[in-house]
This record gives structure tokens, sequence and C-alpha cells, in this order.
């Protein structure tokens, strides 16, 4: 998924309506903005120069991708599930994280990211 990190390209490559999984957020977050908010935290968190896919499942408008980095110590291990419209744009995009603490820590560093986001 090149240009993932620019966040012009990856508005252009999210549907009006997309919706967001947060391994750490109960609710989806519905809409453009907020999955460009979510993404655009979990850019500036994972930025730390270690993360990095490591697998690719692709099955028609579906994907998932295995990524791993490292933050504070701690190796994470995750997935990004993604499904495209007919038009090849972004409709669905649900990370799951592992281990326990490794979610714990993005949950802590997430928080932060878009609390310093949010005016």
């Amino acid at each position: 998924m090149d240009g993932g990190s620019d966040p012009a390209v990856l508005a252009g490559m999210l549907a009006n309506d997309a919706v967001f999984h947060s391994p750490v957020v109960h609710t989806p977050q519905a809409g453009k903005a907020k999955v460009m908010a979510y993404l655009g935290a979990a850019s500036h968190v994972f930025g730390t120069g270690t993360f990095r896919y490591v697998r690719e499942l692709v099955d028609g408008r579906e994907m998932m991708l295995e990524f791993v980095a490292e933050i504070d110590g701690i190796t994470i291990n995750g997935v990004d599930i993604i499904r495209f419209d007919a038009d090849g744009q972004i409709t669905d995009f649900k990370v799951m994280v592992r281990p326990l603490k490794a979610m714990n820590k993005i949950w802590e560093m997430m928080a932060a990211q878009l609390a310093r986001a949010t005016p």
C-alpha cells in the first residue's frame, strides 16, 4: 500500500463513508475525517522506523497486511484488514494487535496523539 503515510494520498484512497475499527476503541469510527484522524495518529505512533509489513494476503477487494514494529522495547505484531469498494477506495479498515502489553502501549500513545490533534 504505497502512499499510506502521505495524508493527501491516504485521503484520496478513503471512501467518504469509510469505517475504522481500532484494537482499543469499542465503537467503529465512521466517516473519512475520523478515519484520517486515527490513521494519522497511528502514523505518528508507529513512525519510529521499525514498522514494516511482513505478509500480504489479497482476496478480491479484501486485503490483510501483517505488520511488526517495536515501540519502547515492546515488539508489536498485528494485522490491518482492509476492504475496498468497486472504485478501489477503502471502505473498511480494521486493526488487530498482539500481545496485550503492545496493545496497552498503543492505546496510551494513540490517546495522547489524538488528544494533541483535537482542538
